[in-house]
């Protein structure tokens, strides 16, 4: 009876030895279990909508001031920035693409900036004061930093990153559909 109470445990033990063992390879294979998986996953195929095709980094000099009549607050602030702008690809419809035997023509969507950040790195606060009168301002320097956000992405505009954009998203897409086969792309719509 004594011997029949040990194999059952002895067997208790190993199938219970074998779980861990099954749990803890499971769980380096599939790290955060399957639902994590996926909603990982439809992000990514989200992100995949923008055709991002070219990168401008830009450097601006800003100068923060607020004037009160008992002083001055003020930053002088440089800042290093990105301006990204492409191509949103979701925004394609069925009517937007014509194949004709070995012709294509696509009807781009308009192009826009799709980002615009500081490489806080290379940013700096260079000067800094404070009116006699006035307390020191803490949101100053991110006031600046917000406007030198605005000031850059108006100078990338302004120096036709939005073309740039479409004629880039134009060769990348053309060698795209080269490669399956078309061998005349044409491009209409807003975006050309």
């Amino acid at each position: 009876m004594l011997k029949k109470a040990l194999l059952a445990l002895a067997a208790f033990v190993m199938i219970f030895a074998l779980g861990l063992l099954v749990g803890m390879v499971g769980r380096r294979l599939w790290p955060l279990g399957g639902a994590a998986n996926s909603a990982t996953l439809l992000i990514q195929v989200q992100n995949l909508n923008h055709l991002v095709t070219v990168k401008y980094v830009l450097e601006k000099v800003v100068i923060y001031d607020d004037a009160k009549w008992y002083g001055d607050n003020r930053v002088l602030f440089v800042a290093h920035g990105v301006v990204k702008a492409g191509i949103d690809l979701s925004m394609l419809q069925a009517g937007d693409i014509e194949v004709t035997g070995k012709k294509i023509r696509v009807g781009l969507p308009p192009p826009r900036i799709t980002d615009v950040y500081l490489d806080d790195r290379r940013s700096e606060v260079v000067e800094r004061s404070t009116g006699l009168l006035r307390t020191f301002d803490k949101d100053l320097e991110q006031n600046a930093r917000m406007q030198a956000v605005e000031y850059l992405r108006e100078a990338a505009s302004k120096n036709g990153i939005l073309n740039d954009a479409t004629e880039r998203a134009k060769v990348e897409l053309t060698g795209l559909l080269q490669q399956l086969g078309f061998t005349e792309v044409e491009f209409r719509g807003k975006g050309v």
